[in-house]
């Protein structure tokens, strides 16, 4: 869809057509014996590639990684089954060298030593240039891409997305082990993450020249190689017409990954309209919205955070933050028939937690087993 711009009368079809989303997912490869990852990532991706088409499954920095794309969607029908059919299809390719797919944001029983670096020629300047900080990677995350063709409203509208990144992780962690341990964080991922020195929240952006201009000069200081690298948690895509929203934890299953992503699209419509308005998002500081994150990634859905979607940033339960989600978003969900798909993920994850307390759960039930939770996560290749 292309978006109508301010002030230009939109078609019938520009009302009625949902805004593009697509999703790109991140998961560990691990040998389906031991459970642990293992570098195979060249073999799979090779292979799933031949099935789903070079453009849909890509290597990722580590070679216990693989990466897939989907195809762009417009409704939630025809997402799901794009999520599932690339799920399956690299879950094939894996059992071809027998691997499992799984998707948890960390390596949950580790890694065969430190990973080797894809042989990418910018994976390459990766490791020359920020060194061990490279190696420490390996973790998996869901972005998601909402199309937004006007540069300039994604920009603005990005200011009014970014106070609810805490809310958006702690409802969507699911990486509390990391190395055959419990590190006690629901998103352990984003902490891991959060060590490249551009990634985070985004701060205020005052319009496309103010954005174009932080970014130069970021590039310029070194701490980034290129504008792909700044790693906020949303941005406007450096290289499609969308906003990317990149703070969640790769989700278990693929119906979550759906419901997630529509989601963030009613979420990102909730902003143009905000921006097309004219209407003012709040200036929370980039430090508050570091802090509120990491107390995202530490607590999930049991922690108490401030409302950095609102001037005051009051502090409230998730679960209070949830239903003041929900409120701003019901309208554009039902908007395209994707209210109960949503509500229904919301309230289980109001009920149960997020993925991280199913995977505490498991082990539980298996007196302690980090390779059932595994095998509890594993993708069927069928």
């Amino acid at each position: 869809m292309t978006p109508a711009v301010a002030g230009t009368p939109a078609t019938p079809a520009e009302v009625t057509a949902p805004p593009t989303v697509g999703v790109e997912e991140e998961f560990v490869l691990v040998e389906r014996h031991s459970r642990a990852a293992v570098h195979r990532a060249p073999s799979v991706v090779a292979t799933a590639r031949g099935h789903l088409g070079e453009p849909h499954v890509t290597p990722e920095i580590s070679q216990a990684q693989v990466e897939t794309v989907s195809a762009v969607c417009r409704t939630a029908a025809e997402l799901e089954a794009e999520v599932v059919r690339l799920r399956r299809g690299v879950a094939t390719a894996a059992a071809e060298y027998e691997c499992l797919l799984v998707p948890s944001g960390t390596p949950i029983l580790g890694r065969p030593g430190p990973p080797p670096v894809m042989d990418k020629a910018r994976y390459r300047a990766f490791l020359g240039r920020f060194g061990p900080l490279v190696h420490d990677q390996g973790v998996n995350a869901c972005h998601v891409h909402v199309g937004v063709a006007d540069r300039e409203e994604a920009v603005r509208a990005v200011n009014h997305l970014r106070g609810w990144m805490p809310l958006l992780l702690a409802i969507t962690g699911n990486s509390p082990f990391s190395d055959g341990t419990d590190t006690g964080y629901a998103s352990w991922r984003s902490v891991v993450w959060s060590r490249w020195p551009l990634a985070g929240p985004p701060p205020y952006l005052r319009g496309t020249a103010h954005y174009e201009r932080v970014v130069d000069q970021l590039v310029a200081t070194g701490a980034a190689m290129d504008p792909a690298m700044i790693y906020w948690h949303v941005r406007p895509s450096p290289h499609l017409p969308t906003i990317e929203v990149r703070v969640a934890d790769v989700m278990p299953e693929a119906a979550t990954t759906t419901a997630y992503a529509l989601l963030i699209r009613a979420l990102v419509g909730c902003a143009m309209e905000a921006v097309r308005a004219g209407e003012p998002a709040p200036e929370v500081s980039d430090l508050l919205l570091r802090a509120a994150c990491w107390q995202a990634a530490r607590y999930g859905t049991s922690g108490i955070l401030p409302a950095t979607h609102t001037r005051d940033c009051a502090p409230a339960s998730v679960s209070r933050l949830v239903e003041e989600l929900w409120k701003r978003v019901e309208p554009h969900l039902s908007r395209y028939g994707d209210d109960r798909r949503v509500g229904d993920w919301l309230g289980d994850v109001e009920r149960r937690g997020s993925g991280s307390a199913r995977q505490r759960r498991v082990a539980a039930l298996h007196s302690g087993s980090l390779q059932a939770v595994v095998d509890e996560l594993a993708v069927s290749p069928s």
